[in-house]
């Protein structure tokens, strides 16, 4: 039995000097491959969580937008029915039988005129707020677009990371910051355009 003590004891030690030859042959670019995937994890993140903010924010607009439209076609049509009231007063004037029914159709008349325009300025209101909307949204949209490329340049560029470590091939893990550098160029890029 002691002799099983005294075996245990030098496997032990065997296996400890082997740790020890194994992270001493360790390459020390092995470590700043690891740190540098991190990196681009975390850019990879922000920029998706700015590409997904975007894409949001774009729906809200159109959404909004396309409320808008409705009461701005709401406000055509009401301004519409004001016009054609106007103008049925205006062409029953010659045929009014007395003079105070005349001046009564007139007054309308000129009520319908009134708030025809009043109508009209707030459908064309309504109209340039669709419009802005729209133009917010594909603003909005070109960001989301600029950001989710990012995204997938990072993604490559972890995944060439990956296999730089898994091949141990030094020259691909340059190759894979060269590709997060440009990745890193169109989030800089989609902060600058916002």
């Amino acid at each position: 039995m002691p002799e099983e003590g005294i075996e245990t004891q030098e496997l032990k030690e065997q296996l400890d000097e082997a740790r020890e030859k194994a992270e001493e042959q360790r390459a020390p670019w092995l470590t700043w491959l690891s740190l540098s995937t991190a990196v681009l994890a975390v850019l990879a993140a922000i920029a998706s969580l700015e590409s997904g903010d975007h894409a949001n924010e774009a729906i809200v607009l159109k959404t909004d937008a396309t409320l808008t439209q409705s009461s701005a076609d709401d406000a055509w049509a009401y301004f519409q029915s004001r016009s054609v009231k106007e103008e049925i007063y205006r062409a029953l004037l010659p045929l009014a039988p007395r003079p105070d029914v005349a001046a009564e159709w007139t007054k309308r008349a000129d009520e319908e005129g009134k708030e025809k325009q009043e109508q009209r300025a707030e459908a064309e209101k309504l109209g340039n707020e669709v419009k802005n909307a729209d133009v917010e949204s594909r603003h909005h949209l070109q960001l989301h677009h600029r950001f989710a490329n990012s995204v997938t340049i990072f993604q490559v560029a972890i995944a060439m990371s990956a296999i730089a470590a898994l091949t141990r091939k030094k020259a691909l893990w340059w190759v894979s910051l060269g590709v997060g550098g440009l990745g890193a160029v169109f989030l800089a890029l989609g902060f600058l355009s916002s």
